[in-house]
């Protein structure tokens, strides 16, 4: 039995390290994955590598092709959108259930969430991880905190696009900015500012998503259905 637990703690946790690396582009759209070489690097057997990469693949972040090898998948458009759709459908809805009285231990940690947001020298990854605990925490005023553990399971692609526009513009004032707004609007009560507002924050990353894209296509999928070859570089096609 502790060998069996020890074996599924070693796969979710070599589950969890590529997942992270796929959305954090450290590994890129397009890049080649070596089982040999991902288990070395993570010292463990091929075993919890491979059944990542099917786990991973079944969430659309890896591309597994027989005979020719697994390659992380270019980020989705359609995928992107249908995450946004999703992420849209349950963050308004639950702005429609904030309380008359907000509970003030978390608005506390959502103003010292934005002072931190607003930090000099604040990395790129800080942001994103900050965002991410923006957003969790407007559910969790609302009551639907635990809603957020669906959102972040179906949004890959799209956090994978977020960053590309984020490393890209290498500033995130524009994003904090749009946050505070949305907070103030929270603050005052107004339902139809706080919906206006984040609708459009959400809704700001297709500009980003079109604007990488038209730089690096090849970062993209296409509906080629096409087998990728081999390089000696980090994209396919």
């Amino acid at each position: 039995m502790a060998r069996s637990n020890r074996q599924r703690t070693s796969r979710r946790a070599v589950y969890d390290t590529l997942r992270r690396k796929v959305l954090t582009l450290e590994l890129p759209p397009g890049a080649a994955l070596s089982e040999n070489e991902l288990a070395a690097s993570l010292g463990v057997s091929r075993t919890p590598v491979r059944e990542s990469l099917i786990l991973l693949s079944q969430e659309g972040l890896v591309q597994i092709f027989p005979q020719v090898g697994s390659f992380v998948s270019r980020v989705d458009p359609a995928k992107v959108a249908d995450a946004q759709f999703l992420r849209e459908a349950v963050e308004l809805a639950a702005l429609d259930d904030l309380p008359a009285e907000l509970d003030a231990d978390l608005v506390e940690e959502l103003r010292g969430n934005l002072a931190e947001q607003r930090r000099p020298g604040l990395g790129l990854e800080e942001f994103f991880e900050l965002d991410e605990a923006f957003h969790h925490a407007l559910l969790r005023l609302s009551g639907h905190g635990s809603a957020w553990a669906t959102v972040v399971s179906a949004k890959g692609h799209l956090d994978r696009a977020r960053r590309l526009g984020l490393y890209e513009t290498a500033s995130p004032e524009g994003f904090a900015a749009q946050h505070v707004e949305i907070f103030d609007a929270v603050l005052a009560g107004d339902a139809e500012l706080v919906r206006t507002a984040m609708r459009s924050h959400l809704r700001a990353v297709f500009d980003d998503v079109e604007r990488v894209r038209a730089r690096s296509p090849e970062l993209f999928a296409k509906d080629t259905g096409s087998v990728p070859v081999r390089r000696n570089v980090v994209v396919w096609e």
